[in-house]
Order: C-alpha cells, then sequence, then structure tokens
C-alpha cells in the first residue's frame, strides 16, 4: 500500500498552508529523508523531506492551498504497482507528517478526491493583500510556480491599475548568477550573522584639499594623482595602530587580533565589487599607498586580480564620493569587525571663535560589529581619523 504525504502542520494558529513548489516531479522517484515539497504558509516556507522511498504520484499541483493534515500525493515503495488512477485518500486532519497506508475503496474517480482548492493558485499573503486593495486575483497572472499568484503580482496588477496600460514598460527578469549571485549570498549572510550598527562623522576637509592639491602637482612626473580614498586609506591604517580591536576578526566565540593591518579597497565593476588589498598599509606613505591602489584598482578593472590580491583583508574602506553620496551605510566584509565609507565633499560651516565660516566637509561612514566592539571605542577609531584627516601633513610619514 502507498504512503501518504501529507501537508504537514507547523502551528496551532496554522489553518491553511500552499504547495509552493514540488522538488520531485510526479512519476520521479524519492528517497527518505530528501525534500519532497516547499510548503508555504503566512508567515514561513519551509522545505518537507519524503518519509518514504520510492514512487511519488502528486495529487495536487504546486500553487494549491489546502487545510493541514490533508492528502497531497502518495509514495509507492519500489516493486509495487503504480496505479494510472489514485486511490481516495483518507480523511484530512493528520496534524504531523507522518506516514500512513491508504486502503483502496473500489474503482477511484477519475480526479483525485481531495477537496482541492478551485480558487486562483496563489499564496494566502497574496490573497489578503487582493482584498485589500480591491485586485480580482482571477485577473492576475500568476509568476509564482504553478502560475501561483505572489505578493508581488498583486502589487503590480495594482499598481498598473493606476496608470495608463499604454505606459507601462515591459517587464523583465534577470537571474543573479556569478559574481552577482555571490555578492548576494555574502551581503544577506553578513546581515544575518553579524551585529552591525553604523555612525557617521563630519570631518573639515580643507586642509586635505589643499594637500592633495600640491601632492598632484608634485607628483606628476610620476604619472601618480592621489584620490582622498588614499588619504582615507593612510588615516585609517595609522589610527588602526591605536585601535587593534578594529583590526580584527571574529572566530566562533573568539576575537581574533590580526597583527599586520592590511586594508581592502572595494571597487566597483559592471558585473559587481571586488575588494583588493594594500596590505601592511600602516608602514607605507601616502605616496606609496597612492601607487599601490591605482595599481590595484586597474587590475581590478582590467581583470586580473588574482586570488591573492584580494586575500586577507583585516579592515575594508568603500567610497561612494564619486557619485555625490553624502552618506550610506556600509556592510561589513566578514570575519571583518569594521568597514569604513567615505562620501563626497561639499560645502559646508565651521567656525571661527563666534563668526560662521564657509568650509569644505565630508561624512565618514563606519559600520561595525558590535560584538567586537562597543559604540564608544568606535567613536574614538573615527575621531582619531577625523584628527588625522583635518592635519593630513602627518600623513606623509610612514
Amino acid at each position: 500500500m502507498p504512503s501518504e504525504i501529507y501537508l504537514i502542520n507547523v502551528g496551532m494558529t496554522m489553518t491553511e498552508g500552499t504547495i509552493a513548489d514540488w522538488y520531485v516531479a510526479d512519476g520521479a522517484q524519492v528517497t527518505q529523508g530528501m525534500p519532497l515539497y516547499v510548503l508555504e504558509t503566512e508567515k514561513i516556507s519551509m522545505d518537507v523531506e519524503a518519509q518514504a522511498t520510492g514512487t511519488v504520484r502528486h495529487l495536487a499541483p504546486a500553487g494549491a492551498s489546502f487545510a493541514p493534515g490533508t492528502v497531497i500525493g502518495y509514495v509507492y515503495a519500489p516493486g509495487e504497482e503504480v496505479p494510472a488512477v489514485l486511490p481516495m485518500p483518507s480523511s484530512p486532519g493528520v496534524e504531523k507528517a507522518t506516514v500512513a497506508s491508504a486502503e483502496p475503496t473500489g474503482p477511484a474517480p477519475a480526479s483525485p478526491a481531495v477537496q482541492t482548492d478551485r480558487r486562483t493558485p496563489s499564496s494566502p499573503i497574496a490573497r489578503r493583500l487582493a482584498a485589500e486593495l480591491g485586485v480580482p486575483l482571477e485577473t492576475i497572472r500568476g509568476s509564482g510556480p504553478g502560475g501561483r499568484v505572489e505578493e508581488a503580482d498583486v502589487r503590480a496588477a495594482h499598481a498598473a491599475s493606476q496608470r495608463p496600460t499604454d505606459r507601462l514598460p515591459p517587464s523583465e527578469r534577470i537571474a543573479m548568477r556569478g559574481m552577482r549571485a555571490v555578492i548576494a549570498e555574502r551581503m544577506y549572510e553578513s546581515l544575518r550573522t553579524t551585529a552591525q550598527l553604523t555612525m557617521g562623522m563630519e570631518v573639515a576637509m580643507d586642509a586635505c584639499v589643499r594637500l592633495r592639491d600640491e601632492l598632484i602637482h608634485e607628483w606628476e612626473d610620476d604619472g601618480l594623482k592621489p584620490s582622498y580614498t588614499d588619504f582615507v586609506v593612510k588615516a585609517v591604517a595609522v589610527a588602526l595602530r591605536a585601535y587593534p580591536r578594529m583590526n580584527a576578526r571574529v572566530d566562533g566565540d573568539e576575537l581574533v587580533l590580526v597583527r599586520e593591518v592590511n586594508i581592502g579597497i572595494a571597487v566597483a565593476l559592471q558585473e559587481g565589487l571586488v575588494v583588493p588589498v594594500i596590505r601592511a598599509a600602516d608602514g607605507m606613505t601616502l605616496k606609496v599607498i597612492a601607487q599601490e591602489s591605482s595599481h590595484l584598482v586597474q587590475a581590478a578593472r582590467d581583470g586580473t586580480l588574482g586570488p591573492d590580491q584580494m586575500a586577507d583583508g583585516s579592515f575594508t574602506v568603500t567610497s561612494l564620493g564619486m557619485f555625490a553620496v553624502d552618506s550610506f551605510t556600509p556592510i561589513l566584509n566578514p570575519p571583518q569587525v569594521g568597514i569604513l565609507g567615505v562620501n563626497r565633499i561639499r560645502d559646508g560651516v565651521g567656525w571661527e571663535g563666534d563668526r560662521p565660516v564657509r568650509r569644505q566637509v565630508m561624512n565618514l561612514s563606519l559600520t561595525w560589529d558590535h560584538r567586537a566592539v562597543d559604540g564608544a571605542p568606535a567613536a574614538k577609531f573615527l575621531m582619531r581619523v577625523r584628527d588625522l584627516l583635518e592635519a593630513p601633513d602627518s600623513l606623509l610619514n610612514p
């Protein structure tokens, strides 16, 4: 006798669940413990494992919704005859995923006897939202498995109804693959596994702007043009000496203080982001940092960076200043505990005694892992970086 596949109950308040997708096709083989189907409720989405080994037969399509305990299919054991017409299932109401045998009760009807949902296949969230917005489900083309209507489909249909249809741009789906997929996974993992906080601080950049202009002229024969990010990298390298907990990584329940100050510089490419590393930056002059960063950025854009040039970073600097950004929230590059965002230089106001004066200012955006560093020492580290940038002559020395 076949083993019944139930729509499992995942909570006392669950009244309905949706088969979001079948992992095992109708008529295909499954092994006990393998993922069998995806269950979706208003609160969760989870994989349900097969409770038996054999041939899978579906009673319900992906996208259909049922009460917990409803029989949605069968697993026929190896060697067991798989009938062309499926047997009538036992009454729904089983409260957990168990293995039970269905006893055929004479000729079965041509269609499954399970009480399937005759409504448009849709998720519980989509149905609730459609009712709130007054969007008929039957008019929506679902993007989910089996044509199931998802929340995003309802919102799109509602938005479309608010504007002339002849102005609607064509939609496009772009799969996240390669570098984009890796970035997506790592950024999500970073936010999920760390205690990230971000603080900002304004820096008076007048002296730094003047010094950079002088160095551009002085280093012109070397074909070298220092960037403001180079100044920040040097200031960060010096500050990390005084605040070694910012130059660290989290390893399980331990904080590992890294001996070398290896600063990663985020480089935006058309297909994503790479972070080459300036090693032992605290022992470099500003000129050497400018040379090294220029070489690494060019290699990143040429696609010639080697794995060793992106390894062992202990802190990261990322800049959006060239895009006129005033403030943003950088995401940590685990297992590092700190990343500093560089923003644009803009006109601001400072004070000389009681007299307001025009100044060129820049915001720094520091994100750090609160598991490793508290707010006060993180703020002191950022103040040290600020002070170095406001008196940049000291950055010319190793």
